[in-house]
């Protein structure tokens, strides 16, 4: 089954390489480089995901998702709007509703970062300030209920900002699972790819168990 691993701001295709490595049957799975999805475009968020549509919309269905913080973001929504082409869906240090004063602050301080700050990040210093401001009314408090597939959420344990809203968004989806993973904080791909890898690996043979399991009994 194909799968799509969507990273996080700040980050590049790279940081999946290690999870990957301890998940069985996703060798080719596609991790793409969401600034090359900017190219050309208006650099917003809504640029983004019209285009995750697109790939997406080249794809083999259902398919698994996979998102981290900005990434996840992206794949919620997807699932939340395509619901029946996704297959399951992992949540990392993923928000449902934007932290409105916590974005604010952090655009204050990004405007007295250095522009080279954000070069290995593969965006101008003034598009990421774009881009982060974009998002800043996205909320899909009201749309969580369309999440119907199988739903793993991971957060680290050292993620305050995260933390509390992955307990939330379990609370508001009942049949996902949730994963507090130890003396984390918010990068679990970076800095724990090996126990992230493991955790979503025991979560798509939990999906495939009970799906051969209701074939079965039908």
């Amino acid at each position: 089954m194909k799968a799509m691993f969507l990273h996080g701001l700040g980050q590049d295709s790279s940081v999946w390489k290690q999870v990957l490595d301890n998940i069985d049957n996703h060798t080719d799975a596609l991790c793409p480089d969401l600034s090359t999805w900017l190219m050309n475009k208006q650099t917003c968020y809504l640029s983004l995901y019209q285009e995750l549509e697109r790939q997406c919309a080249k794809l083999p269905k259902p398919m698994d998702l996979c998102g981290i913080s900005l990434g996840g973001i992206l794949a919620m929504q997807y699932a939340i709007e395509h619901k029946d082409e996704v297959h399951s869906l992992v949540l990392i240090a993923t928000q449902y509703t934007m932290p409105k004063g916590l974005l604010k602050l952090q655009n204050i301080l990004f405007h007295f970062m250095p522009r080279a700050a954000f070069t290995s990040m593969g965006f101008q210093k003034k598009n990421f300030i774009q881009l982060c401001k974009s998002m800043i009314d996205l909320d899909f408090c009201d749309s969580l209920a369309m999440l119907t597939c199988p739903i793993l959420i991971v957060c680290g344990e050292k993620d305050r900002a995260n933390k509390k809203v992955a307990i939330q968004l379990q609370a508001r989806i009942p049949h996902a699972k949730l994963v507090i993973i130890a003396d984390v904080g918010h990068e679990v791909n970076v800095d724990a790819p090996i126990e992230l890898g493991k955790e979503i690996k025991d979560f798509y043979e939990e999906v495939r168990s009970k799906e051969r399991s209701d074939t079965i009994c039908i």
